[in-house]
Protein backbone atom coordinates (compact mmCIF):
# COMPACT_ATOMS: atom_id res chain seq x y z
CA UNK A 1 0.00 0.00 0.00
CA UNK A 2 2.71 2.72 0.70
CA UNK A 3 4.00 2.01 -2.44
CA UNK A 4 1.07 2.82 -4.21
CA UNK A 5 1.34 6.30 -2.40
CA UNK A 6 3.38 9.62 -3.70
CA UNK A 7 5.34 11.74 -1.47
CA UNK A 8 8.49 11.15 1.14
CA UNK A 9 6.06 9.11 3.24
CA UNK A 10 5.58 6.57 0.71
CA UNK A 11 9.16 5.79 0.93
CA UNK A 12 9.01 4.84 4.79
CA UNK A 13 8.26 1.57 5.37
CA UNK A 14 5.35 0.99 7.98
CA UNK A 15 7.58 -0.99 9.73
CA UNK A 16 10.08 2.14 10.52
CA UNK A 17 7.20 4.89 11.12
CA UNK A 18 5.87 2.27 13.65
CA UNK A 19 9.46 2.47 15.81
CA UNK A 20 9.83 6.26 15.08
CA UNK A 21 7.45 6.80 17.71
CA UNK A 22 3.89 7.28 18.53
CA UNK A 23 4.56 4.44 20.79
CA UNK A 24 2.60 6.84 23.80
CA UNK A 25 -0.34 7.14 20.79
CA UNK A 26 -2.00 4.53 21.56
CA UNK A 27 -5.88 4.28 21.55
CA UNK A 28 -6.97 4.20 24.95
CA UNK A 29 -8.35 1.01 24.86
CA UNK A 30 -4.85 -0.21 23.53
CA UNK A 31 -2.74 1.15 26.35
CA UNK A 32 -4.45 -1.62 29.14
CA UNK A 33 -3.48 -4.06 26.45
CA UNK A 34 -0.16 -2.47 26.48
CA UNK A 35 0.34 -2.73 29.78
CA UNK A 36 -0.15 -6.33 30.38
CA UNK A 37 1.59 -7.49 27.72
CA UNK A 38 4.61 -7.16 29.58
CA UNK A 39 4.96 -9.78 32.56
CA UNK A 40 7.86 -10.02 34.13
CA UNK A 41 10.07 -7.50 32.77
CA UNK A 42 9.64 -8.64 29.26
CA UNK A 43 9.29 -6.02 26.09
CA UNK A 44 6.12 -4.27 26.40
CA UNK A 45 5.88 -3.66 22.20
CA UNK A 46 2.56 -3.85 20.79
CA UNK A 47 2.35 -3.45 16.99
CA UNK A 48 -1.05 -1.44 15.65
CA UNK A 49 -3.90 -3.54 16.06
CA UNK A 50 -4.77 -3.32 11.97
CA UNK A 51 -1.58 -4.53 10.84
CA UNK A 52 -1.39 -7.43 8.79
CA UNK A 53 2.55 -8.42 8.98
CA UNK A 54 4.51 -10.01 11.97
CA UNK A 55 6.37 -7.41 13.80
CA UNK A 56 9.65 -6.83 15.49
CA UNK A 57 9.68 -5.65 18.53
CA UNK A 58 12.33 -3.78 20.58
CA UNK A 59 15.33 -6.16 22.04
CA UNK A 60 14.64 -7.92 25.31
CA UNK A 61 16.40 -6.85 28.02
CA UNK A 62 17.14 -10.19 29.36
CA UNK A 63 18.05 -12.68 26.03
CA UNK A 64 18.86 -9.29 24.04
CA UNK A 65 16.75 -10.74 21.58
CA UNK A 66 14.08 -9.11 19.54
CA UNK A 67 10.65 -10.63 19.72
CA UNK A 68 8.76 -11.00 17.33
CA UNK A 69 4.65 -10.33 17.14
CA UNK A 70 3.10 -12.87 15.16
CA UNK A 71 -0.04 -11.72 12.41
CA UNK A 72 -2.97 -14.14 13.02
CA UNK A 73 -4.95 -14.08 9.77
CA UNK A 74 -8.82 -14.37 10.15
CA UNK A 75 -8.45 -17.17 7.90
CA UNK A 76 -5.41 -19.28 9.18
CA UNK A 77 -5.35 -22.84 8.01
CA UNK A 78 -4.61 -25.44 10.45
CA UNK A 79 -1.03 -25.99 8.79
CA UNK A 80 -0.47 -22.37 9.15
CA UNK A 81 -1.73 -22.14 12.22
CA UNK A 82 0.86 -25.09 13.13
CA UNK A 83 3.51 -23.34 11.80
CA UNK A 84 2.95 -20.32 13.67
CA UNK A 85 2.44 -22.19 17.38
CA UNK A 86 5.96 -23.78 16.03
CA UNK A 87 7.47 -20.55 15.42
CA UNK A 88 5.90 -19.05 18.60
CA UNK A 89 7.23 -22.15 20.80
CA UNK A 90 10.93 -21.64 19.69
CA UNK A 91 10.92 -18.19 19.98
CA UNK A 92 9.94 -18.79 23.43
CA UNK A 93 12.67 -21.45 24.00
CA UNK A 94 15.14 -19.08 22.24
CA UNK A 95 14.16 -16.35 24.92
CA UNK A 96 14.44 -18.61 27.53
CA UNK A 97 17.61 -19.98 26.75
CA UNK A 98 19.39 -17.16 26.35
CA UNK A 99 17.50 -14.90 29.39
CA UNK A 100 19.15 -18.14 31.70
CA UNK A 101 22.71 -17.72 29.79
CA UNK A 102 22.91 -14.55 29.68
CA UNK A 103 22.03 -14.04 33.46
CA UNK A 104 25.05 -16.93 34.45
CA UNK A 105 27.47 -15.26 32.66
CA UNK A 106 27.03 -12.34 33.86
CA UNK A 107 26.69 -13.61 37.72
CA UNK A 108 30.13 -16.19 36.95
CA UNK A 109 32.14 -12.91 34.97
CA UNK A 110 31.16 -10.74 38.49
CA UNK A 111 32.54 -13.53 40.48
CA UNK A 112 35.42 -14.66 38.45
CA UNK A 113 36.23 -10.28 38.50
CA UNK A 114 35.90 -10.61 41.97
CA UNK A 115 38.10 -13.37 42.40
CA UNK A 116 40.58 -12.27 40.74
CA UNK A 117 40.83 -8.85 42.17
CA UNK A 118 40.95 -10.29 45.54
CA UNK A 119 43.58 -12.78 45.07
CA UNK A 120 45.60 -9.86 43.97
CA UNK A 121 45.23 -7.93 47.12
CA UNK A 122 42.68 -5.33 45.28
CA UNK A 123 39.23 -3.73 45.63
CA UNK A 124 36.43 -3.64 42.79
CA UNK A 125 37.33 0.07 43.38
CA UNK A 126 36.97 2.71 46.38
CA UNK A 127 33.62 5.29 46.18
CA UNK A 128 36.01 8.04 45.27
CA UNK A 129 38.78 6.08 44.04
CA UNK A 130 39.01 4.61 40.07
CA UNK A 131 36.96 1.43 39.35
CA UNK A 132 39.98 -1.79 39.49
CA UNK A 133 39.56 -3.68 36.18
CA UNK A 134 41.08 -7.01 35.35
CA UNK A 135 43.52 -6.88 31.83
CA UNK A 136 41.81 -8.79 28.23
CA UNK A 137 44.44 -11.63 29.04
CA UNK A 138 42.77 -12.35 32.41
CA UNK A 139 38.74 -11.95 30.84
CA UNK A 140 40.47 -14.35 28.23
CA UNK A 141 40.96 -16.77 30.42
CA UNK A 142 37.29 -16.56 32.16
CA UNK A 143 35.68 -16.50 28.49
CA UNK A 144 37.90 -19.70 27.56
CA UNK A 145 36.79 -21.08 30.98
CA UNK A 146 33.10 -20.89 30.81
CA UNK A 147 33.02 -21.49 26.95
CA UNK A 148 34.29 -24.65 28.19
CA UNK A 149 32.22 -25.52 31.22
CA UNK A 150 29.38 -25.04 29.04
CA UNK A 151 30.45 -26.44 25.61
CA UNK A 152 27.55 -29.42 26.28
CA UNK A 153 25.06 -26.64 26.42
CA UNK A 154 25.92 -24.94 23.49
CA UNK A 155 26.03 -28.79 21.05
CA UNK A 156 22.26 -29.97 22.93
CA UNK A 157 21.25 -26.20 21.78
CA UNK A 158 22.37 -25.90 18.42
CA UNK A 159 21.06 -29.24 17.75
CA UNK A 160 17.83 -28.42 19.03
CA UNK A 161 18.21 -25.01 17.42
CA UNK A 162 18.87 -27.17 13.53
CA UNK A 163 15.91 -29.37 14.59
CA UNK A 164 13.49 -26.70 15.42
CA UNK A 165 14.33 -24.68 11.90
CA UNK A 166 14.36 -27.56 9.95
CA UNK A 167 10.85 -28.35 10.98
CA UNK A 168 10.45 -24.98 10.30
CA UNK A 169 11.26 -24.50 7.16
CA UNK A 170 10.02 -28.04 5.81
CA UNK A 171 6.11 -26.63 7.74
CA UNK A 172 6.63 -23.32 5.80
CA UNK A 173 7.29 -24.87 2.06
CA UNK A 174 3.99 -26.73 2.54
CA UNK A 175 2.07 -23.59 3.57
CA UNK A 176 3.46 -22.45 0.24
CA UNK A 177 2.37 -25.52 -1.63
CA UNK A 178 -0.60 -25.40 0.12
CA UNK A 179 -1.57 -21.47 -0.75
CA UNK A 180 0.06 -21.97 -4.39
CA UNK A 181 -2.75 -24.60 -4.71
CA UNK A 182 -5.50 -22.91 -3.35
CA UNK A 183 -4.56 -20.02 -5.99
CA UNK A 184 -4.59 -22.25 -8.85
CA UNK A 185 -7.94 -23.96 -7.66
CA UNK A 186 -9.59 -20.72 -7.30
CA UNK A 187 -8.96 -19.39 -11.24
CA UNK A 188 -11.78 -19.50 -13.34
CA UNK A 189 -11.55 -21.67 -16.44
CA UNK A 190 -11.31 -20.22 -19.37
CA UNK A 191 -13.63 -21.56 -21.42
CA UNK A 192 -13.54 -21.47 -25.92
CA UNK A 193 -16.56 -20.31 -27.95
Amino acid sequence: MAALRSGPKALRSPLCRGFAGGGSRLAPERRAERRDAAPGGASRFCPPRKSRHDWIGPPDKHSNLRPVHFYIPENESSLEQKLRELRQETQAWNQQFWANQNLSFSKEKEAFIQARLQARGLGLGAESGPKATLSAEDMADFYKEFLSKNFQKHMCYNRDWYKRNFAITFIMGRVALQRIWNKLRQKPKRTSC
